[in-house]
């Protein structure tokens, strides 16, 4: 979409997805940010800098905790998502081994000036070669509004009801004076989204930050004072003049550091020594020993290159259930990734997995849209059913579920798997059992392949008889 003002072509850049297919539920158009916020323009800015500098392909955009921790759902380039101020750190290790990469890393103040601060400190002092966008809105913002490293002397914040009394906590940080004191960076500038005159000198300053990475100046910061309206208790408009009036005189806008001009350009070749070690780790010998060939002999072709979704509470066995299937895959040389998600409870927390088989090297361990849906539970099939794509197949176990999937375009799989583990003796094998019975109906697999794969990465193989009768078990039920 796009149209012309004045002659110029005004469109959706190129670096941003036009629909976030990674949010749960997929084909969105809109974020998941409040409205007013700021993170949506700064998005903007940083895409348009990418599309303009012709640097998407090879751009690493790194998300740590916080409201920016979903960049994955919005720019179309690499995204890593990390710790909480681990982004300079995990950004470090990316550009040392990829050079021509452009790292950037994204944090929030929370992140940055907090847990982060040493992060940040010594990669700014070593000169790393990357970008930062640091977004200050003097609070926690993701987390429910607590006070901040940057929040302001008398500031009301859930934490500091009566205020932010600086005689016990201290004055609030300024990141860019700080680092600007420093020898190696290149550019620090603080600016601000407020008026269409302030946001045209954040988006000359997002995309100067990042021309010094792509010449290899060396470590650049744009510090963005944003709106955050819901914790500030504020309507849009409200929050902006708030950031005038009181952000701007504690956090004055402007250059910090600029010798851009005065540095040569350097080149940081990856350390050859620590790329014959990935070499050494890459040519060792797998964890299952691969044979065949990865083609789709046998398997229709409503059933190849499945997006998995594995769901179920903590203490079913989704996530070996995955990883089992995994090996599985990965044993016949198909291209694998398997990526876990589950909360803080070891068990009864709910948990999923991701698991991805193909032919072909995978672009994205992601699956918002699975193909299959392996159901151990109630929640899980009411959460993730909506999300298949039709003509896939959901499994589901019918012991513990007695509501039947509502899909007419789908394939319905049900699978009493508990029943038949309690028959066994061993109610926690119901996730082979659903294994089996998935792999019966699609002709993925064997059961000899998941009893052979078994053999190798079970930890004890005291448990190896009873998987393989629940996984046959499971191939039986199904015909």
């Amino acid at each position: 979409m796009s149209t012309m003002t004045g002659g110029a072509v005004l469109q959706w850049p190129e670096s941003l997805y036009r629909t976030f297919h990674r949010k749960p539920g997929g084909g969105q158009e809109s974020t998941h940010y409040c409205p007013g916020c700021g993170h949506g323009v700064l998005h903007k800015l940083i895409a348009e800098a990418m599309d303009d500098l012709a640097i998407r392909e090879r751009t690493v955009f790194i998300s740590p905790v916080g409201c920016s921790v979903f960049g994955y759902y919005y720019f179309d380039c690499g995204n890593v998502q990390v710790a909480h101020g681990r982004a300079p750190a995990v950004a470090t290790g990316i550009k040392r081994a990829l050079p021509h990469s452009v790292v950037i890393s994204y944090q929030g103040d929370g992140d940055l000036a907090a847990i982060g601060t040493s992060n940040i400190l010594h990669a700014a002092n070593r000169g790393e070669p990357i970008t930062v966008f640091f977004v200050n809105n003097a609070i926690y913002g993701m987390t429910g509004g607590q006070m901040a490293p940057t929040t302001l002397d008398g500031q009301r914040t859930t934490t500091s009801p009566r205020g932010r009394d600086t005689m016990d906590t201290g004055s609030p940080l300024r990141v860019s004076e700080l680092l600007s004191t420093l020898d190696a960076p290149v550019y620090i500038e603080r600016v601000a989204l407020t008026d269409a005159k302030h946001i045209m000198t954040a988006r000359r300053a997002v995309r100067k930050a990042l021309k010094a990475q792509v010449e290899g100046k060396g470590f650049s910061l744009v510090e963005v004072l944003s709106p955050c309206p819901i914790n500030w208790k504020m309507d849009p408009a409200e929050s902006k003049a708030w950031i005038t009036d009181h952000l701007m005189p504690a956090f004055p806008l402007g250059v910090y550091k600029d010798v851009l001009a005065e540095r040569e350009p350097q080149t940081r070749l990856a350390p050859q020594l620590a790329l014959d070690k990935v070499a050494e780790l890459f040519a060792a010998e797998p964890s299952v020993e691969r044979t065949g060939e990865p083609t789709w002999d046998g398997v229709a072709d409503r059933y190849r290159e499945p997006q998995v979704k594995i769901a179920g509470f903590g203490g079913q066995g989704v996530l070996f259930l995955g990883s089992l299937l995994a090996n599985v895959a990965l044993r016949r040389n198909y291209h694998v990734t398997w990526l876990p998600a589950y909360g803080p409870e070891s068990r009864g927390g709910t948990a999923n997995c991701n698991v991805v088989i193909s032919a072909e090297p995978v672009a994205s361990p992601m699956v918002t849209e699975p193909s299959v849906l392996m159901a151990l539970n109630a929640p899980s099939l009411e959460r993730f059913e909506p999300t298949v794509t039709p003509g896939g197949v959901i499994v589901y176990n019918s012991t513990l579920i007695s509501k039947t999937p509502t899909r007419q375009d789908v394939e319905v799989v049900a699978v009493p798997a508990t029943a038949i583990a309690d028959e066994l003796g061993e109610t926690r094998a119901a996730n082979l059992v659903l294994l089996g019975a998935y792999l019966a109906h699609t002709g993925m697999f064997s059961a000899a392949e998941v009893e052979a794969t078994m053999d190798q990465v079970l930890k004890s193989h005291g448990m190896l008889e009873l998987n393989r009768q629940a996984v046959a078990r499971g191939f039986a039920a199904t015909t």
